[in-house]
């Protein structure tokens, strides 16, 4: 596992643009204001470009790969075509299933089981319906928050709704897996949830 997915905070700002089909974001150290990982979808097919565009942008494939700023690979978020509930795969750097998350059916403001590969129960992705506030919980912990209101480390760096900052408690290990799995979700929450 990559040493800066150690690091407790990550500001997480999404590539805007007019006619764009890939989902494409920036991850910065809060407190330098370096970008630290970049995060794309570089492996779009013609159709699925083309329903980017349409109302089945939701039901869509992604394959999200995160790397360094000099190209090494730290994971990809991968998920096939969504009907109803979504499945997402998380992968590390050497292409070894990390874990899934897999969608909840009536849950309001969204929630994810995050799931190890054997599709045990590490936590949940808790949201509100009313804000972009998410939490990842399990029955008496708080390992990690998604926020896109932020009083600390680079509130200047909030200049347009898309963007969200991370939090990982330093509860979370270092180089412990789940870690892979709270970043990669919330490239999810943007993609399952939010469009």
């Amino acid at each position: 596992m990559n040493s800066i997915l150690n690091q407790h905070l990550f500001f997480v700002k999404e590539h805007v643009g007019m006619f764009k089909a890939a989902n494409n974001y920036d991850i910065y150290n809060p407190g330098t204001q370096e970008i630290i990982m970049n995060c794309r979808e570089e492996k779009l097919g013609f159709f699925t470009k083309m329903l980017r565009f349409t109302d089945y942008k939701r039901m869509t494939p992604f394959n999200v790969e995160v790397k360094t700023p000099s190209g090494e690979k730290i994971l990809t978020v991968k998920r096939g075509v969504s009907i109803i509930l979504s499945t997402v795969d998380v992968f590390d750097e050497n292409d070894r299933l990390v874990g899934k998350f897999k969608q909840k059916f009536f849950s309001i403001g969204g929630k994810f089981n995050v799931l190890d590969p054997q599709e045990n129960i590490l936590c949940k992705l808790k949201g509100k319906w009313t804000s972009w506030d998410f939490k990842f919980v399990n029955n008496t912990e708080e390992f990690g928050h998604v926020s896109k209101k932020w009083s600390g480390l680079g509130k200047e760096l909030f200049t347009t709704a898309d963007n969200y900052m991370l939090e990982i408690n330093e509860s979370v290990p270092k180089n412990d897996p789940l870690r892979i799995l709270i970043l990669s979700a919330v490239i999810c929450i943007d993609m399952v949830l939010k469009e």
